[in-house]
């Protein structure tokens, strides 16, 4: 039962803000209750605060307290034997801030709660109930959100510096060992004894890089969230996720893509960047320390930070406003919300997890996933979505068979993808017969990069090939609300092939271009198979079908077929009469290949050139990143009328082995026949 208010903590709660010491009760004396502590002497040095009792079942650490201080079992007995403190800090197992908020709440507690405030969305509403019905203050220990560098990031928001907005990133790399899910039975736990946990590294650990990219993103209540999708993982064998993607959307729009771990191969500092159109900042908040990337250079500044608990006894005397409120959590609950209501974190296979350190301080490294959060954030992809080896596997939109129904490659409808990456379908995976994936898709270098497919940069203005696009007003690429997606309407499948309809969508949802686009599998002899793939696409009005070359990117004329192929090492492309990028990129060929090592295997692509357009000259990329493709406008847009068609037709071999000149000209030669 709550204890009800008392005259005397009513009457210390006004002569607080005429310079009376608040009297502090801690609740939760260990662990990190003892942060709290030095804190709490540090303010009592400087005669803001004395500590008036502390509750915990397990008695203080010998001189971690003042002596004399009065200490209780629980919230209950220090409530029943003394006068309401003017403020209790909740410093307790995070399945217990609810009750035990609520308690203090009621007896006439002003409140200091640990993060999470609470392990759901109901017991949020609840105490929030309490705290407005006791007219009593909460603040939520996120300490980052105390930080002087978050006004500074709003200025520089909207100064313009870095541009639009486009969107956020939270990234956060730790380690834990077993001893850290060994120090209580709570820990690691999603429910414990029928109460709710929701012990995770979103939820717990790094919970502070999703509140600090919820606040740099405005997003502070429950319906500042418009969406949120969780992918959660855990290496270590716990209930609760240790390795997690998030992806939110605001109200107004913005992205937020929190990547998080806790079997990194080292712990780095957290952080959370702003993306902008003209550059990106980022925000390491556990040191106060922003660094800002434009064209004109990188600069660096540290800031001060507010100590929340003596932003609470301000606001106490003052009226100042809470930096970390608990009405300004509703936010951060509805990530905590989606987290406990959705599907139990996976366990990430033993085949990508190294253990390093002996006995409980012995700890999980997932193999890459630096990178695979890395990745997460650039293209704002979950990890399945990115298709990694022990993500949950992401179905596809259809299956691409040979004739005798073994399945050669994986349509995605790219429906999902971040808006910036002009959303479209593409093949990826594609396969070699033997098993080599030969294509990429979602690489950090240039996310919109997208397995086999095609895309044109330039639709009458519209992006369709995604990321900046290349304007010959400026001379440079800049990112522009340019972007549309190429719809998939409807698709057939057959063994051996696959029909697509699609729609060519405009930046402003118009329709530009109707595609008719087939694809057929068949065994080519040789350690091969022969994919024919053919795009008949028919402009809806007139439009014209350009790119970067078209619009004065001299040697930049990508854009129609397109093939962003695995990371590789040694690799060779060539064509009848040319060998290397430099000799072979922007000239027309009969037909190009490529060959590589792809994860110890090797393995060959060649692609012959279409024959509608046997002039168009070839685009690649070897030294940057292993991509080949046919440019459609490499120097100048190509025109259609409303009701005009064009066709492009390829026919593509995806070769076991070393490929050569002489293998080459001889699948080509051979026509592909079996």
């Amino acid at each position: 039962m709550s204890t009800p208010a008392s005259p005397t903590a009513r009457t210390n709660a006004t002569e607080t803000a005429t310079g009376t010491p608040a009297r502090i009760a801690l609740v939760g004396a260990h662990g990190f209750g003892l942060v709290h502590l030095r804190n709490l002497e540090r303010l009592t040095r400087q005669g803001a605060v004395v500590l008036d009792a502390v509750a915990d079942p397990q008695p203080p650490e010998v001189g971690s307290v003042p002596e004399g201080t009065p200490s209780f079992a629980s919230l209950g007995d220090l409530l029943a034997a003394r006068p309401t403190p003017d403020v209790a800090i909740i410093a307790t197992p995070l399945q217990t801030h609810g009750p035990l908020g609520a308690a203090a709440l009621d007896a006439g507690a002003h409140l200091y709660l640990e993060k999470p405030p609470v392990p759901s969305l109901a017991a949020y509403r609840e105490l929030l109930g309490h705290a407005q019905r006791s007219k009593r203050a909460v603040q939520v220990g996120f300490q980052s959100l105390g930080s002087h560098a978050l006004p500074a990031i709003e200025a520089l928001m909207a100064s313009g510096e870095i541009g639009r907005v486009q969107s956020i990133g939270a990234f956060g790399t730790w380690t834990r060992d077993l001893a850290y899910y060994a120090r209580s039975p709570w820990a690691g736990r999603r429910s414990l004894n029928g109460v709710e946990v929701v012990d995770g590294v979103v939820t717990n650990p790094l919970a502070h890089a999703v509140a600090t990219a919820l606040r740099i993103a405005g997003a502070r209540r429950e319906e500042d969230v418009a969406s949120i999708e969780t992918d959660l993982y855990h290496a270590h064998h716990i209930e609760a996720d240790d390795t997690s993607v998030v992806r939110l959307r605001t109200a107004p729009g913005l992205t937020i893509m929190c990547a998080l771990t806790l079997c990194a191969a080292e712990s780095a500092e957290p952080w959370v960047t702003i993306y902008g159109t003209e550059g990106e900042a980022d925000f390491y908040y556990t040191e106060d320390r922003l660094v800002v990337r434009t064209d004109h250079g990188e600069r660096e500044e540290r800031f001060g930070r507010t100590d929340l608990t003596e932003n609470l006894l301000d606001h106490l005397a003052t009226g100042a406003p809470l930096l970390s409120s608990l009405e300004d959590a509703g936010a951060f609950m509805r990530v905590l919300e989606a987290v406990r209501e959705g599907p139990e974190p996976r366990q990430i296979g033993d085949d990508y997890v190294e253990w390093t350190g002996k006995g409980q301080a012995a700890r999980p490294i997932v193999r890459g996933i630096e990178e695979a959060l890395a990745r997460a954030v650039k293209g704002q992809a979950t990890f399945a979505e990115l298709g990694l080896p022990w993500a949950a596997r992401e179905e596809p939109a259809a299956t691409l068979t040979l004739p005798d129904g073994q399945a050669v490659a994986e349509l995605r409808d790219g429906q999902s993808l971040a808006p910036t990456l002009s959303p479209r379908p593409y093949l990826h995976p594609v396969h070699t017969l033997g098993g080599v994936t030969l294509t990429d898709h979602l690489p950090l270098d240039h996310p919109w990069h997208l397995g086999l497919g095609f895309a044109l940069q330039d639709v009458s203005g519209t992006n369709l090939w995604g990321g900046r696009t290349y304007t010959r007003q400026v001379g440079r690429y800049v990112w522009r609300e340019d972007h549309g997606r190429i719809a998939l309407d409807d698709a057939e499948t057959a063994r051996g092939s696959l029909r697509l309809a699609l729609s060519w969508e405009a930046h402003d949802g118009g329709i530009l271009l109707r595609e008719d686009r087939t694809s057929t599998a068949t065994r080519a002899g040789d350690g091969a198979w022969r994919l024919d793939v053919a795009s008949r696409l028919t402009a809806v009005q007139a439009v014209s079908l350009g790119g970067p070359g078209s619009n004065g990117n001299t040697g930049g004329g990508y854009g129609g077929f397109f093939l962003r192929l695995a990371p590789c090492e040694d690799a060779a492309v060539f064509t009848p009469d040319a060998e290397g990028e430099a000799a072979v990129h922007g000239r027309p060929a009969p037909w190009l290949a490529w060959s590589a090592k792809i994860g110890g295997a090797e393995a060959g692509i060649v692609v012959a050139s279409a024959p509608e357009a046997p002039g168009d000259p070839w685009f690649v990329r070897l030294a940057g990143y292993p991509g080949i493709g046919s440019a459609l406008a490499w120097e100048q847009a190509v025109e259609l009328a409303d009701g005009e068609t064009l066709t492009r037709s390829f026919r593509v071999w995806f070769v076991d082995g070393p490929v050569d000149a002489a293998r080459a000209a001889s699948l080509v030669a051979a026509g592909g026949a079996a």
